[in-house]
């Protein structure tokens, strides 16, 4: 599915779930001159997908704003949908690249990118994404200091 083919009310819905608020026309987050965002082009793979492969469509939200994410300007909230609506799962500052290895109950890793050359990548342990290790280009690395 496209994120072009999602109702305006329940694009809405996502957005106010992940804690985004209406301004100007637009979504913002923290800082309010920030850009939510719910399109395909922000994110590598599309904004919606399937990341744990339970069949059901997760929502990737890209936010903009060095007030809110720092140097790497973005940041991304993943939401679900459950019987009460959506929720939040994970939400972090960073560029989110999905890996194909998994964590507990088959959700994707996350390798969070953004200025400088040893990223995270995150593993859901069935409750919360958490730290795995650092890597650049696939190879373990160390942060400085």
């Amino acid at each position: 599915m496209k994120t072009s083919q999602l109702a305006p009310a329940e694009r809405d819905a996502i957005f106010r779930a992940a804690g985004f608020r209406k301004q100007n026309g637009g979504w913002t987050n923290c800082d309010g001159n920030g850009e939510g965002r719910l399109d395909d082009e922000w994110v590598d793979g599309g904004a919606i997908r399937d990341l744990d492969g339970d069949g059901q469509a997760e929502i990737i939200l890209v936010d903009s704003g060095i007030a809110c994410h720092g140097m790497t300007g973005q940041g991304y909230a993943i939401m679900a949908s459950s019987p009460a609506g959506w929720k939040s799962v994970h939400s972090n500052s960073g560029i989110p690249k999905f890996l194909a290895t998994r964590g507990a109950g088959g959700w994707q890793d996350i390798e969070v990118g953004g200025p400088g050359f040893c990223f995270p990548v995150l593993r859901w342990n069935g409750k919360e994404y958490a730290l795995l290790r650092h890597q650049y280009e696939g190879k373990p690395c160390r942060l400085p200091g």
